[in-house]
């Protein structure tokens, strides 16, 4: 059974998350989560020891989503091939999925936080990797199984996947344009059918 202080600092969490992954560690104000959580600044100090631990775990509640998604999307039964398959299907879907987190925490916190705020920074970056070896761990499976082959190491292959897919991700949210989701993964279902499934 979880305490008030324990409701409290969910509460606090899941509602500052968009926030804080819309506007960035710089941009959210004080008034934005007072207003947000219907809390005055004490209380939220009285569950955040500062503005810095509290976007940290904001950071970490939405990445913690993003990673079950892609774990959920990486788990459906079959080949690795279907896997990858249903990662590419997430990902011409990604803008929708991450709306309601205020945009792609990996996007809007990379950038924001790079030169304001290291911990953040440090916490998005080991978030990319875990994506990206995720990743690879599907595709080192696929070659053990014989279904598929890569040119390259598959780090290296689920780094450049992983780029590609973000990069779309990026230029789909600074133009209000889903096109570049829809037509970087229509070609890079294109590309694994043609290039790497044996």
């Amino acid at each position: 059974m979880t305490t008030k202080a324990e409701r409290t600092t969910k509460y606090i969490i899941e509602t500052v998350a968009p926030i804080f992954n819309k506007y960035g560690y710089v941009g959210t104000s004080m008034s934005h989560l007072t207003e947000a959580t219907g809390l005055t600044k004490g209380a939220l100090y009285g569950n955040f020891e500062n503005k810095e631990a509290l976007a940290l775990a904001a950071f970490e509640y939405n990445r913690n989503l993003l990673l079950a998604k892609i774990d959920s999307v990486l788990g459906v039964e079959g080949t690795s091939l279907t896997k990858i398959g249903s990662l590419l299907s997430f990902y011409r879907q990604y803008d929708v999925f991450t709306m309601e987190m205020g945009g792609c925490p990996i996007i809007n916190t990379g950038v924001d936080a790079q030169n304001n705020n290291t911990l953040l920074a440090a916490a998005n970056k080991e978030t990319i990797r875990e994506v990206e070896g995720k990743i690879a761990l599907v595709l080192e499976n696929g070659i053990n199984n014989g279904e598929m082959k890569i040119p390259v190491p598959p780090l290296q292959f689920a780094k450049q996947l992983y780029t590609i897919l973000t990069g779309a991700a990026a230029m789909g949210t600074m133009t209000r344009d889903r096109k570049y989701l829809m037509n970087t993964v229509a070609y890079l279902d294109q590309l694994i059918d043609r290039e790497i499934k044996k």
